[in-house]
């Protein structure tokens, strides 16, 4: 029964791995890997010392912990609100509800965002015209860029976010909270002695796997948002990555950066898990 993931990671994580070695090329196609001129560390130099690095590594950075500080709680808060409904049907009916936007392209998001805030019949902006207010460019504007994005990733995936957590919950012991309540704890009370407590492993355990993908910011969402008056604070390593390695055909350098942003990730999930380790918890290894 394990055989088919063993094959899943095998041809499509490690078996790809053999293609960093173009980052140590001069690489050409035609050529192949073996027959490649080797330059060493030439294209990480260059990717350090490139004018665009600092902005790069800032708006990435910047998104990430965007990200990783207004949407990865609200998965958490949400299924603890969804497991305080006790009416079964209801709590179906709100489940199915907020998993939909998940299966819904980021093409169709970013379609949906166009509506609701172009300045040239928008919803929202109508509604500030009406109410006498001045229209905002939220779809080109620099400053709304960042809010643009980590509100469609918030919109898009919470409710799909709160699977794992409500599967953690389901496995809480009844029992504790019968006798938290003869007790005479209240409703916060059982949520933060019981509740909290049953998921904690899991939240660690989440936090991990999310700091190994810190500087995925996303591609598509990103790209499709970028325009010329926000790409200076749109600009991320991934779309760096398609503008160079895809539209420019400059392999070696784009899989410098790609490189890059494992390397990034996997400090931070061995500096994360040895940090839980210290706290007690069990961490991934």
């Amino acid at each position: 029964m394990a055989l088919p993931g063993m094959l899943f990671f095998i041809v499509f994580r490690y078996v790809p791995m053999w293609g960093l070695l173009i980052a140590f090329q001069d690489y050409q196609p035609a050529l192949g890997m073996l027959r490649s001129n080797w330059v060493g560390l030439k294209h990480f130099e260059r990717f350090f010392f490139d004018a665009s690095f600092v902005m790069l590594f800032q708006n990435t950075i910047i998104l990430a912990v965007y990200n990783l500080v207004f949407f990865f709680p609200l998965p958490i808060i949400l299924a603890l609100l969804l497991n305080e409904i006790r009416k079964e049907a209801f709590k179906r009916t709100i489940q199915t509800i907020v998993y939909i936007p998940h299966f819904v392209s980021w093409v169709v998001v970013v379609g949906i965002s166009y509506i609701f805030f172009t300045t040239e019949g928008g919803i929202v902006n109508d509604v500030l015209a009406s109410l006498g207010l001045a229209k905002a460019e939220f779809l080109i504007s620099s400053e709304w860029f960042r809010t643009m994005i980590v509100s469609q990733v918030i919109w898009k995936e919470t409710g799909w976010g709160t699977i794992i957590f409500l599967a953690a919950l389901a496995g809480v012991d009844p029992q504790l909270y019968e006798a938290a309540t003869i007790d005479g704890a209240g409703r916060f009370r059982r949520l933060w002695h019981i509740t909290l407590p049953a998921i904690r492993s899991v939240i660690v355990i989440l936090f991990i796997l999310r700091l190994g993908s810190f500087l995925d910011t996303g591609f598509e969402q990103i790209f499709l948002m970028l325009n010329a008056m926000n790409r200076e604070v749109g600009e991320v390593f991934d779309t760096y990555v398609y503008n160079v390695g895809i539209q420019q055909g400059q392999f070696s350098y784009s899989t410098v950066v790609g490189l890059f942003k494992s390397l990034v990730g996997l400090v931070l999930v061995v500096g994360a898990n040895r940090l839980a380790k210290k706290f007690g918890e069990s961490g991934l290894y």
